[in-house]
């Protein structure tokens, strides 16, 4: 399912690198650079059935949604320990700082490690640990509550970082198997999460339809959705999504990998645009998928012919769509303008 890279003018490339960048959709865990990764699998031994960087690259290839669930659970078994933690974070920090993204808000799943005995809120301070040793970007967090361990431990989670947000803790979500759960039963930890000051999102319209975005507004009450590339199954959706300035935070190279779309051409990030939707452009599990945002824009322009302007455009969507405080959003807006101002006057 890998596409090839878009193919541009080594100055557009150029000029996509140079431009400063946010994320709000990002997986730290399918973020975390192979190279590190691979640091972690030789950590823990033999056995792993991963013999070598290129090995653990060509396993990073998925027959569905499905598969990749599995290769996610199957990865994270090498993170096991607090350090591992911070080391990942650092890595994914000055990953994200060499692409230029000035702003990122990440997603991070404490109850993956529950099974090496890691508890929540350690988790955390690991990971500012490790992403607080990189100045030249900053990085939000998002508790992923994962639907498949269901909501009671979603609660239990919840509480467990309540009071995390000194370390930056934002916001929840809910990854995983959208097929197989449903967003109705997470209600009252939203409704939770809500009281205790957290921002919220959630993954919908991924490997579930249109009706599980409606579930996601409708029973979790989300100021953002999570992809939402199969809304445009439902006109009325759609409407809806436009007229409530609804974010969508689109993963496009991300659908393609997973098989949610048959091909980049198939994405409804054009039509989105054209409706008048609030989009954003992100890159989800970059690591995983041997992407990065740099390579989503080319797609953009290469496959559905966006411009620079739109492509800057997006990027200010990012800031917009962001749970920055007001005044940090506008500081943000700002600085984005002031670094793109003069790569515009060089592409003209």
């Amino acid at each position: 399912m890998h596409a090839s890279p878009a193919v541009l003018a080594p100055e557009d490339r150029e000029w996509l690198e140079l431009l400063p960048k946010v994320e709000l959709h990002l997986h730290l865990e399918g973020a975390i650079p192979l190279e590190a990764l691979w640091t972690l699998v030789c950590k823990y031994g033999p056995g792993t059935g991963i013999a070598s960087l290129d090995a653990l690259r060509e396993r990073m290839v998925y027959r569905d949604f499905a598969h990749f669930i599995e290769t996610w659970v199957w990865k994270n078994g090498f993170i096991r320990e607090y350090d591992d933690l911070t080391f990942a974070a650092e890595a994914v920090a000055r990953d994200l700082a060499r692409q230029n993204i000035r702003y990122a808000e990440t997603f991070y799943s404490p109850a993956d490690f529950a099974r090496h005995g890691l508890q929540p809120e350690r988790i955390t301070e690991a990971i500012r640990r490790g992403l607080d040793r990189v100045t030249e970007t900053e990085v939000a967090l998002i508790v992923d509550l994962v639907r498949d361990y269901g909501p009671a431990n979603a609660s239990a989670v919840l509480e467990a970082i309540a009071d995390c947000r000194c370390l930056g803790v934002i916001g929840i979500g809910i990854g995983g198997s959208e097929h197989r759960f449903p967003p109705e039963p997470f209600a009252p930890v939203y409704a939770r999460a809500r009281a205790l000051g957290f921002r919220t999102t959630a993954h919908a319209g991924e490997a579930a339809g249109a009706g599980s975005v409606w579930g996601a507004i409708r029973a979790l009450k989300v100021e953002r959705i999570g992809h939402g590339t199969r809304a445009g199954e439902d006109p009325e959706l759609v409407d809806h999504l436009a007229e409530h300035a609804i974010p969508l935070e689109l993963c496009p190279l991300s659908n393609l990998r997973t098989g949610v779309i048959p091909s980049l051409a198939a994405h409804p990030v054009r039509r989105f645009r054209e409706h008048g939707l609030l989009i954003t452009i992100n890159t989800d599990d970059p690591q995983m998928f041997g992407s990065s945002l740099v390579d989503e824009y080319a797609q953009l322009m290469q496959v559905f012919g966006f411009s620079r302007q739109e492509i800057r455009e997006l990027i200010r969507n990012g800031a917009r769509a962001s749970w920055l405080p007001p005044a940090k959003k506008e500081q943000l807006e700002r600085s984005l303008l002031a670094a793109s101002t003069p790569l515009a006057a060089r592409s003209q």
